[in-house]
């Protein structure tokens, strides 16, 4: 084993690094990519390493930029590209809608489009609208699309590298405030692939379901709890789709409570999804409604107020008192 202390980052970093030394398909492009390395660095020393023609910097179009990596996927090559910001990449939409996610029904299989759309997403660094977006909800409900959203240091290598060997367009989502984290990771270790949740936290009295940028929080509200007497729970996603029903209600059933975390906003979101899903599956093992933790349904507020904004501690075991707790 090779245990290496990483940032969410450099795991990153490395991961797009190992890809390309691995497959020489694999291109690295986007605003500011190249001899910048990207605004939070996740691309750095990778033009020096493999060069103009495999990490560049593109004009600030991103539509144009989703466009370019349709070609380039459908002539063999698997690009990788950066929404600068999460908000920036709403001018490709209709390129990741209508073509990014579609070519593979359309043309009946034989054209499959292995793109990965890194976006820097979430709150909790100081910035304002257009920077701090959560825009899951809008890529789940596009059927061809795959999304993923790592909570730890670990996953955001596993995920990527397995984002990049993915057959069909991958929306991954990276948690702009966990950038920084750091974590004790062995790469060589192989973690679940795309499509598995995992138990971070084992607990017997209710389960917190989380991703990306919630799972350190959902895991800090756990230990909270513990120390007054209540055992949480917590499940990473990892994958928003698909969907891991299995491990989610196997998870539920034995705790027969749940709280879902996510930073988006409530209404019709991904977490709305999460609770109907579950509700549906587990109805019959669940002693209370499942609860939300979420943003509001606001437009992002700015950085000042951000922290009325985002799941907290206290949100998150406030949720948890209100969860019937009669029979305890």
């Amino acid at each position: 084993m090779t245990h290496v202390k990483l940032s969410m980052a450099q795991a990153l970093n490395q991961a797009l690094r190992d890809a390309m030394r691995a497959d020489e398909s694999v291109l690295m492009f986007g605003e500011d990519v190249g001899a910048l390395g990207g605004v939070f660095r996740i691309t750095d020393g990778l033009t020096a390493e493999f060069g103009e023609q495999r990490c560049f910097d593109t004009p600030l179009a991103e539509s144009g930029i989703v466009g370019l990596a349709v070609g380039l996927a459908m002539n063999g090559m698997r690009p990788v590209v950066e929404m600068q910001f999460d908000a920036f990449g709403y001018p490709a939409f209709e390129q990741v809608v209508s073509h990014v996610a579609k070519m593979r029904n359309r043309t009946r299989g034989r054209i499959t489009l292995p793109i990965v759309i890194r976006m820097p997403y979430a709150g909790g660094i100081g910035g304002v609208e257009h920077h701090c977006d959560s825009s899951e909800a809008y890529y789940a409900h596009t059927p061809g699309l795959t999304v993923v959203a790592p909570g730890t240091v670990a996953d955001a290598y596993t995920l990527l590298r397995r984002a990049i060997e993915f057959p069909d367009p991958v929306i991954f989502l990276e948690p702009k405030k966990l950038y920084w984290a750091k974590d004790e990771v062995d790469l060589t270790v192989a973690e679940p692939g795309i499509g598995k949740a995992v138990v971070r936290r084992e607990g017997a009295d209710a389960t917190l379901i989380a991703y990306g940028p919630t799972v350190p929080v959902a895991l800090e509200a756990a230990e909270a709890a513990a120390a007054e007497g209540r055992q949480l729970q917590v499940v990473d996603l990892r994958s928003i789709v698909p969907f891991d029903d299995e491990t989610v209600c196997a998870a539920v059933r034995r705790t027969g409570r749940a709280v879902v975390v996510a930073e988006a906003s409530g209404f019709a979101s991904v977490s709305s999804e999460i609770v109907a899903r579950v509700t549906e599956r587990c109805f019959h093992s669940l002693a209370a409604p499942i609860r939300r933790v979420t943003g509001f349904d606001i437009p992002y507020p700015p950085p000042k107020l951000e922290r009325h904004q985002l799941p907290s501690v206290d949100r998150i075991l406030d949720a948890v008192d209100d969860l019937q707790w009669d029979d305890r």
